[in-house]
């Protein structure tokens, strides 16, 4: 099975960012930004849940999907269940074939989503990182979350957006690192004033750690929010963040959960544990200056409604 020249490539450039917004669907694009007074007047909440996959990953789906091209069929990846989504709405539309392995401790509801969207599930005992290992293992082109360029250069069309406020620091959920490396790279040419603080779960640190490392640290994964829950860094991703991150911060559970409750009752935003660490850290850290959040995901069950929020 061929692939289009460069597709494989971890290269993110700016000038494929702006052609993604001018190709991914309008769905996607052009999200809520918006200031929440009740959690700050310098705060902008960059709303990416209302869309058909509840998240920021049709983006970045979407871009790598148009560069593909029809190149590849039978395509195969790991998912805590977002991602998953994402490739499963960008190929039903273009009538490709998808396997996604996700852990057997994922949720249900986002296993449910990727398989009403026409995806093959195939659940792995253990956490995210194992079932990406058995990923590699299917027939097919294996599709990595933080490795191909692609994928960053789509979410990084939020970047686009955001560009157009006067900000001075955003903060973003960082998982396998596309959303930040994209965001990242069009932020540190158009908008180089802005700080771009990438935010981890402190139950999942590996890509806090290898960030300061410089270089890929596997850590042990512990944490509600499954959407930024590592275990095993992606090197070139971390490479990319030396370029466009300039701080890294650790929240906890506890943070994430009163966050999620804050975006709940003073903004009226249902968003997940992961999408809300940016609003998270903004609020342990109370930075100076006009600042955004991503809200990445808005994905939960009802029972983790009830547990996290209600």
């Amino acid at each position: 099975m061929g692939t289009p020249a460069g597709f494989l490539d971890s290269s993110i450039s700016v000038e494929r960012i702006a052609e993604a917004a001018r190709v991914i669907e309008p769905t996607f694009l052009n999200s809520p930004q918006f200031v929440c007074e009740p959690l700050g007047s310098n705060v902008l909440l960059k709303v990416e849940t209302v869309n058909p996959i509840r998240s920021f990953k049709g983006r970045g789906t979407e871009y790598l999907l148009h560069r593909l091209d029809g190149a590849g069929d039978g395509l195969v990846c790991a998912s805590a269940g977002n991602f998953g989504q994402g490739m499963a709405y960008a190929c039903r539309k273009r009538g490709v074939g998808l396997t996604v392995y996700a852990s057997d401790a994922a949720s249900a509801l986002k296993i449910e989503r990727m398989r009403a969207l026409g995806a093959t599930v195939v659940l792995v005992p253990g956490d995210f990182d194992a079932a990406k290992d058995a990923a590699r293992n299917h027939p097919g082109l294996f599709i990595e979350d933080g490795l191909l360029g692609a994928i960053a250069e789509g979410a990084g069309t939020i970047g686009i957006e955001l560009a157009a406020e006067a900000l001075d620091a955003v903060f973003v959920p960082l998982g396998n690192g596309s959303l930040v490396n994209g965001v990242g790279t069009w932020l540190k040419h158009r908008s180089p004033q802005t700080r771009v603080v990438a935010v981890c779960a402190e139950g999942a640190p590996s890509m806090a750690l290898s960030w300061k490392a410089h270089a890929a640290v596997t850590a042990p994964s512990d944490t509600i929010a499954d959407g930024i829950a590592v275990r095993v860094p992606v090197p070139d991703a971390v490479r990319i963040m030396e370029t466009t991150v300039d701080d890294v911060m650790l929240v906890s559970d506890g943070e994430m959960r009163d966050a999620m409750r804050s975006l709940f009752y003073e903004a009226g935003l249902l968003v997940e544990p992961a999408g809300a660490a940016g609003v998270a850290a903004i609020k342990k850290a109370r930075p100076e200056g006009r600042v955004a959040a991503i809200l990445t995901g808005g994905n939960l069950t009802e029972q983790q409604f009830r547990d996290w929020i209600y």
